[in-house]
């Protein structure tokens, strides 16, 4: 059976072609495979399980018919759905994934992680990202009315943005020692992540031997990313096109 992965989004009502492209991806190919991993920013921002919309609804609803449709379905936090908690995960059936997780796909050991960790150049996000992810912090925002945490989301977006823009491109990748050490230290030989936003396959070597790094693009209106792993096969990256 086959097994998608696929992360980067960054779903809001903004981006109507990209949700309705994943709504058909999800009646569409991720019904026609066993296992569905989600591997952070699928949406654009996730204020807590308790604030669903129209628009989440439709989503989480879709995610639920998947999985009672038979698809196993696995949620990675990413940096713009750090929120997503066992409410999400009710709602849709999804299991959560701690970030980074090793799992076997094609009889392989395979090092999952959203891919926000490895960026360590970033000092100035590390930090940010440090506290983001501390469950005292996240119960402070989580008890916060939902209007405010609607306004810290909007603050937070702009303040990434205006950061992001005078950064080096190099800074904002990943650093490949660390790569190395944290393949080497779950004793894998394939990593995929999304996260950068820079879609590739990357040759490499860890503790001698020949290893690949796997990076997950981001969802534009009219194409969408994903990592496809089947029977005796390598996971394969590969584009396709979200409008029918």
């Amino acid at each position: 059976m086959t097994t998608l992965l696929i992360s980067d989004l960054h779903l809001h009502p903004g981006a109507p072609e990209i949700a309705d492209g994943f709504l058909r991806y999800l009646e569409g190919p991720a019904r026609e495979a066993e296992s569905l991993y989600l591997l952070g920013d699928i949406f654009e921002a996730w204020i807590g399980d308790d604030h669903r919309g129209e628009f989440e609804t439709g989503i989480l609803d879709a995610l639920r018919r998947l999985s009672d449709a038979g698809t196993s379905l696995f949620f990675m936090h990413g940096n713009r759905d750090f929120l997503v908690g066992d409410g999400f995960a009710e709602a849709t059936g999804a299991t959560l994934l701690s970030d980074p997780s090793v799992v076997e796909l094609g009889g392989e050991r395979v090092l999952l992680m959203h891919g926000d960790s490895l960026c360590t150049r970033d000092e100035a996000y590390m930090a940010f990202r440090a506290k983001a992810r501390d469950p005292h912090w996240q119960a402070q925002i989580l008890a916060l009315p939902v209007e405010q945490r609607l306004a810290l989301a909007r603050d937070l977006r702009r303040q990434s943005g205006e950061a992001n823009s005078t950064k080096a491109e190099d800074i904002m990748d990943v650093t490949p020692s660390e790569v190395e050490r944290v393949m080497a230290e779950h004793d894998v030989r394939t990593l995929i992540h999304g996260h950068t936003h820079r879609p590739a396959v990357h040759e490499l070597t860890v503790d001698g031997q020949a290893a690949r790094r796997i990076v997950l693009g981001d969802w534009q209106p009219n194409r969408g990313w994903e990592v496809r792993v089947e029977p005796g096969l390598p996971p394969r990256l590969r584009d396709f096109p979200l409008r029918p």
